[in-house]
């Protein structure tokens, strides 16, 4: 049966494809569902090599057996889709949800705020994290704070407020992230998967003349690093180090947390009885 664009029952689009985006979209591809990925010009994804949103930058991008391929507009999803690959659409703005009126909308942007989802975009629709409230602008929202609540599905009200602070990882919590010292442009000298030790020169950010080192907090492997040639501002994260030595291989899978709010997404999608591919 020939897709068409307006009434589309079985298309969900995820805003955002990030790291913990990436979960939900791999989820909801392996149980069948057309999917469509809508991203900013320049996604600044620190976990790249499990982030669907490099396929902005290198045409495609893969993770964990999921293919994206970028498109040029709205209607080249339909292809994608029947290809059995994922579609990212450069549409930061969401102006394609519209004309497409998808059966489901998903915000994972993470921005800490509403970036412009609202109720009517879709029969569902659901927030990740601290800026939506459940009733008013999404139908739901899904706690994504590390802890007893992440994952919760919130049908009322909103998530828990971002604190600032990461989850503690081995007796880690702050120190695991880096952030940029100052403004300039991102220069890698490591890479994801490195080994590296407290003080050790993981970047450099280049403001004219002026070049500022990035040093690592702890001892770890380096889990994510922003694009090379990336233009950061003071205070932007570019960096996550986990201070399990021997986790190498979790620098290239999805992580336990996207992973666990994949499965609240897949929960509410598969009570909504959206038709799959």
């Amino acid at each position: 049966m020939k897709k068409t664009m307006h009434g589309q029952k079985d298309l969900i689009i995820i805003r955002g494809g990030g790291d913990i985006s990436t979960g939900t979209i791999h989820r909801l591809w392996q149980a069948g569902y057309g999917l469509l990925v809508l991203e900013t010009p320049y996604p600044a994804a620190i976990r790249r090599q499990v982030a669907l949103s490099e396929a902005v930058y290198e045409g495609a991008a893969e993770v964990e057996g999921v293919r994206a391929v970028k498109i040029e507009n709205a209607a080249d999803a339909w292809p994608v889709i029947g290809s059995g690959r994922v579609p990212v659409l450069v549409d930061p703005a969401g102006e394609s949800i519209r004309a497409l009126k998808p059966a489901a909308v998903v915000d994972a942007i993470l921005a800490k705020k509403n970036l412009g989802t609202t109720m009517d975009m879709a029969p569902l629709t659901i927030g990740l994290g601290p800026g939506f409230t459940a009733g008013r602008d999404v139908h739901y929202v899904i706690e994504t704070m590390r802890g007893h609540r992440l994952g919760r599905i919130i049908s009322e009200g909103s998530a828990m407020p971002n604190t600032g602070v990461p989850g503690v990882i081995a007796g880690f919590g702050a120190e695991r992230v880096i952030h940029a010292e100052t403004e300039g442009t991102l220069r890698n000298i490591c890479h994801s998967g490195d080994l590296v030790r407290a003080g050790q020169t993981i970047a450099e950010i280049e403001d004219g003349p002026r070049i500022t080192k990035v040093p690592a907090a702890i001892d770890g492997i380096l889990r994510g690093l922003i694009r090379d040639g990336y233009p950061v501002t003071k205070g932007f994260k570019i960096a996550d180090i986990d201070p399990r030595y021997a986790e190498l291989t979790n620098c290239f899978t999805i992580s336990d947390k996207a992973r666990c709010i994949a499965g609240s997404v897949l929960e509410l999608v598969c009570a909504a009885e959206i038709d799959r591919r």
